[in-house]
């Protein structure tokens, strides 16, 4: 598993948000999908993914004298762990947390900017809310949110189905 300081990078994050759940995918590819990231580093943040095991290349072909890879996300390699979060500091959660909520509104700002992007239509869902649970219940239902979402992992790309990604985040609150 890798370290948060290696999947929580903001360029390599948005990378792995590309990649998930999506046929593999060149450099090119990517470049499209992600259009303001510049090409040096992007190539820089894929070889670093690559070299750590994250992302693996599933083809290589010859195109114009040079070799074009497709990648793919190593998804049991794309996770913090629960040692390497056990050893993160408080400063670095706040880092984290910090890249992991700037990236879901790049991703909905970006989504916003798509022509006929309407959050009604296309299911947009926000929301909170406040559960009591011991510790035990709690991890219940984590697990059974945990298993409902992977369980509908690698579905087929067909004409009726849109790619979504879903984004947890649960944070303790201690009412006075």
């Amino acid at each position: 598993m890798a370290t948060a300081d290696l999947l929580l990078h903001p360029v390599r994050m948005r990378i792995l948000q590309a990649l998930f759940e999506t046929d593999p995918l060149t450099t090119a590819q990517l470049r499209e999908r992600l259009p303001d990231i510049a090409p040096a580093t992007m190539y820089r943040h894929i070889a670093v993914l690559v070299e750590n095991d994250v992302l693996e290349v599933v083809e290589e072909r010859r195109v114009r004298g040079t070799v074009e890879r497709s990648y793919r996300v190593r998804k049991e390699e794309a996770v913090v762990g629960r040692d390497a979060r056990a050893a993160m500091t408080r400063d670095d959660h706040q880092r984290a947390y910090s890249t992991f909520a700037a990236s879901l509104m790049g991703d909905f700002d970006r989504y916003l900017a798509r022509p006929g992007a309407d959050p009604n239509v296309d299911g947009v869902v926000y929301q909170q809310a406040a559960v009591w649970l011991t510790d035990e219940e709690f991890a219940a239902m984590a697990e059974e949110i945990r298993h409902v979402v992977m369980s509908r992992t690698g579905g087929e790309r067909d004409g009726g189905r849109r790619r979504r990604v879903v984004s947890l985040v649960v944070v303790p609150d201690d009412p006075a």
